[in-house]
């Protein structure tokens, strides 16, 4: 993710996007193009890009976005920032906007709070000096996060940004799997793709008309909340949301709901989870527990905190989403190691209470 292991075969990627630019890429697009993938947005979902800006891909990346009426959020990295200042002003003029993704993709858990500030915060400036503007939003490389680092991204006025679907395109994903990926996304949610693939640029027509058949626009990613919103940072009316659509009303009594989505790689997996509230009446103050697969152990997680790491573990609540509406939902996730089992939890149970 990722932001997730960066295998060999992205050289290959790399070699092949900057063959297809050698061969006649578009010209640099410093326009941003109307959106047209939806006559109305019934709802906004975030499009990220990781590891850029990528010299040979980029630009083709920028063009397929804007000639197909999609905004997206660049997490660059700074030392591909330094060494391709025209691209990031590129980025700029194409009307993206531009995140902190580290200086060279460490895997920040292992460093020390003053090696983390380095890597933000020159980030921070590079990006800065080129645009005009500091990031407001950092995505940690591979998603891994602490407490520790949540606290250094305070320092900078930085909002951290995870992903709730997987597109897998690091992992060589085809571009109908990164097609299928984008077509999982609802309101709010956000997607991780990178910079590099050739795949991934290849996608961008299918899921620009994906999201139209869906009237879903691809917004911002509000540094408030940390979800997608519309361009200029608002929400669609109550009466264009999607969860205003008819739908069964959520049984009365004690209830929950608990869906999981499982990526793996090699000897590593990230997992979200959609909590449900199926009672008649809000949860607060919640815990989830579940037994996780022999093998498996948690490294890092976002939206909760989980005790311990492997075994029967414990996800207790944020303190901004420690209340579950009745028939309301919140994503949780963790990254975590696996020694050959890639399967999902089992056991759900809500404050004491078992979920479906």
């Amino acid at each position: 993710m990722v932001s997730t292991p960066r295998p060999a075969r992205r050289i290959l990627a790399i070699a092949a996007a900057v063959a297809a630019a050698a061969a006649g890429a578009v010209a640099a697009v410093t326009l941003v193009a109307t959106p047209s993938q939806a006559a109305t947005c019934n709802g906004y979902v975030g499009l990220t890009f990781d590891d850029g800006p990528t010299a040979g891909n980029t630009q083709n990346l920028l063009n397929a976005l804007t000639s197909n009426g999609l905004r997206a959020t660049f997490f660059d990295e700074g030392k591909n920032v330094q060494a391709n200042p025209s691209l990031v002003q590129a980025t700029k003029n194409a009307g993206m906007w531009i995140a902190n993704h580290s200086w060279d993709h460490p895997h920040m858990t292992q460093l020390s709070t003053s090696q983390m500030a380095t890597q933000i915060g020159n980030t921070q400036s590079a990006i800065q000096q080129i645009t005009g503007a500091a990031p407001k939003l950092f995505r940690p490389p591979y998603g891994e996060t602490s407490s520790a680092l949540k606290s250094v991204e305070a320092q900078y006025g930085l909002t951290e940004i995870i992903w709730d679907v997987d597109s897998q395109d690091w992992n060589n994903a085809s571009v109908a799997s990164i097609v299928a990926a984008n077509a999982r996304l609802t309101n709010g949610q956000i997607i991780l793709m990178h910079d590099w693939p050739a795949n991934t640029v290849a996608a961008i027509p299918q899921i620009a008309a994906g999201l139209a058949s869906r009237n879903l626009c691809a917004g911002m990613i509000s540094p408030t909340t940390g979800r997608a919103v519309a361009p200029d940072g608002t929400q669609p009316p109550a009466s264009q949301s999607p969860s205003a659509q008819p739908s069964t009303p959520p049984p009365t009594g004690g209830g929950c709901r608990v869906t999981s989505q499982v990526s793996a790689w090699n000897t590593g997996l990230t997992n979200n989870l959609t909590i449900t509230n199926t009672s008649g009446s809000a949860v607060t103050n919640w815990r989830l527990t579940f037994t996780l697969p022999g093998g498996q152990t948690i490294t890092s997680g976002w939206n909760a905190t989980y005790s311990p790491a492997s075994g029967a573990v414990t996800a207790t609540n944020a303190g901004y989403n420690s209340t579950i509406a009745a028939g309301g939902s919140v994503g949780i996730g963790y990254q975590a190691n696996h020694t050959g089992n890639t399967g999902a939890p089992t056991g759900f149970a809500l404050n004491g209470v078992a979920c479906s």
